[in-house]
């Protein structure tokens, strides 16, 4: 029995030292909900976690762009909606403006209708969404995925000659609205290409979207199963470790004892 070096109460309190640690990093994961608190927790599993938590942002950019272009396409074919019955109107005033029993007084009043409309459709080619020009004959690139993947929608020109002869036509004579019917039906003709175009647009951004979806769901749990705590196992552990520092702290106050009885032995 010696009293300068008290071997049991150093391996007592290397021991307490060890559980203490053990129960501090148990009660940091706990309270974040993480299982890597510090990068020595699991290097490799802190590497794959960054670079899916990358590939989770990037998929979430991605799917507010294709978000974004569908609310884009759903208001042109909005305003193309408008257009179609603007220009069927147009249609109905250029049959009408044939008759010959209309005097040029009601004429007048016909192409004054179909002058209007005309301009609405005009005016719709002007139209913007976000400060981007909802019309043009150059298609609008969307980045499509985290990669940088892109996909162009087909554009819809409301300059197209077949708008711009039929909105410049006049009505006002039999010989103007035979005219006019001809442009505007072949308006109607291109206006059904055109909200073709842009539905089938929206439909490639919808299956897009799905898809991105489910890309996110799978990453977001491929990085749970590396990152996240599990509840249930790091409370066993917790417990345990609660009752190891308890015992330790107990067994490192017995191992202290000894010394006092070796001063009973030098006081007998």
């Amino acid at each position: 029995m010696v009293i300068n070096t008290n071997i049991a109460a150093l391996n007592s309190a290397n021991n307490l030292n060890k559980s203490t640690d053990m129960l501090n990093e148990s009660l940091a994961r706990l309270s974040s909900g993480s299982s890597i608190v510090n990068a020595s927790d699991n290097p490799a599993g802190l590497a794959e976690s960054i670079s899916l938590n990358a590939q989770i942002g990037q998929t979430t950019a991605a799917t507010n762009n294709v978000a974004n272009a569908s609310s884009f396409a759903q208001t042109q074919d909005g305003y193309l909606q408008q257009v179609g019955s603007a220009l069927d109107q147009m249609s109905t005033l250029a049959v009408e403006a044939q008759d010959g029993t209309k005097s040029s007084s009601e004429l007048s009043d016909y192409q004054a209708e179909f002058k209007a409309l005309s301009s609405f459709i005009t005016n719709a080619g002007t139209q913007s969404f976000n400060g981007v020009s909802l019309f043009g004959s150059t298609g609008l690139t969307v980045t499509t995925s985290g990669t940088g993947d892109t996909f162009t929608m087909k554009g819809v020109d409301l300059t197209n000659s077949a708008y711009t002869t039929a909105t410049a036509d006049d009505i006002s004579t039999s010989a103007g609205a035979v005219t006019a019917l001809t442009d505007v039906t072949a308006a109607i003709t291109q206006l059904a290409t055109d909200r073709a175009n842009v539905g089938a647009n929206e439909d490639r951004l919808n299956f897009t979207s799905q898809e991105l979806g489910t890309l996110s769901t799978n990453l977001a749990s491929a990085n749970s199963a590396i990152s996240d705590v599990n509840v249930a196992t790091e409370s066993t552990n917790y417990a345990k470790y609660q009752i190891l520092v308890q015992s330790g702290t107990s067994m490192l106050a017995q191992a202290n004892q000894g010394a006092q009885n070796v001063l009973k032995l030098l006081q007998g």
